[in-house]
């Protein structure tokens, strides 16, 4: 049975079409990730619950344990429980129902671009299809966004992601650093499309692109530098190029989904 512990509480000229003094990135291992806030109680029977909804071990249609069995078998007040549930139903992954009890939701039901359901879905080995239609989700917005972003930029804009390229070349995506000057770049990139849904994607994008760049990295450094690929991007919003814009974003996230190792099960041999 498991124990719970309660949780302590640089200036842009237009006339350049790609700055020059970015370096490339190396490729150094990543430093494991504390969490920037632990979880409170029911946050973390919430994570527990989640990841073995997302994951499968819980699959839809299957009932949790009862308020009073399940506080129980947590060690946890009813409250906490309850908290967790309902944590759990705000994210879509169960319905809660008086004297029938909790159940979990068809995936078809779950919000999958949460940034706490993408966390607990790359807790684990993530579905190779889910993964895949994730980076197939990102190529129809950020594509799209991009050759938008190219008409209507700003320089202010272009000021945010030349910044965020230097911090990517500085840190590189090893780091925490260098991964949060990467979702400034993406995010800066909606931003500019001056279209507010798809603005209103930002978050969901975003939690994708965290959440993948980890995994990459979760058992070698990055094999190819990614730089280059977001300095085409640049290049094409600054130039104006909306075709070419959507192009390099396209190109980006295809290669993008290359390098993220995927692995297949393992197929037992039929004896003859």
């Amino acid at each position: 049975m498991r124990r719970y512990r309660r949780a302590a509480p640089l200036t842009y000229n237009e006339n350049v079409k790609q700055p020059s003094d970015l370096k490339l990135m190396n490729g150094q291992s990543p430093a494991s990730e504390p969490r920037s806030k632990p979880l409170r109680l029911h946050g973390t029977i919430a994570r527990e619950l989640g990841i073995s909804i997302v994951s499968g071990r819980l699959k839809p249609g299957d009932l949790l344990g009862d308020e009073i069995s399940s506080s129980e078998h947590f060690e946890v007040s009813r409250t906490a429980y309850r908290e967790a549930v309902r944590i759990l139903a705000a994210k879509g992954l169960v319905d809660a129902r008086p004297k029938v009890g909790t159940r979990v939701n068809p995936r078809t039901r779950w919000h999958l671009l949460d940034p706490d359901v993408l966390d607990w879905t790359f807790d684990t080995e993530p579905d190779v299809q889910l993964l895949n239609r994730l980076f197939e989700l990102r190529n129809v917005v950020e594509s799209a966004a991009a050759g938008l972003a190219a008409q209507r930029r700003s320089a202010v804009h272009l000021k945010a992601m030349r910044t965020a390229l230097h911090g990517m070349a500085q840190h590189t995506l090893a780091t925490p650093e260098g991964r949060q000057a990467d979702l400034d770049f993406h995010s800066t990139l909606l931003e500019a499309t001056d279209n507010p849904y798809i603005i209103s994607l930002t978050s969901g994008v975003s939690a994708a692109i965290s959440m993948t760049t980890i995994f990459k990295q979760r058992k070698r450094p990055l094999r190819r530098d990614p730089l280059p690929d977001h300095l085409r991007v640049f290049e094409a919003i600054a130039e104006r190029d909306a075709e070419k814009a959507q192009l390099a974003m396209s190109e980006l996230i295809g290669l993008a989904l290359a390098d993220t190792p995927i692995s297949t099960p393992r197929t037992r041999k039929r004896a003859v």
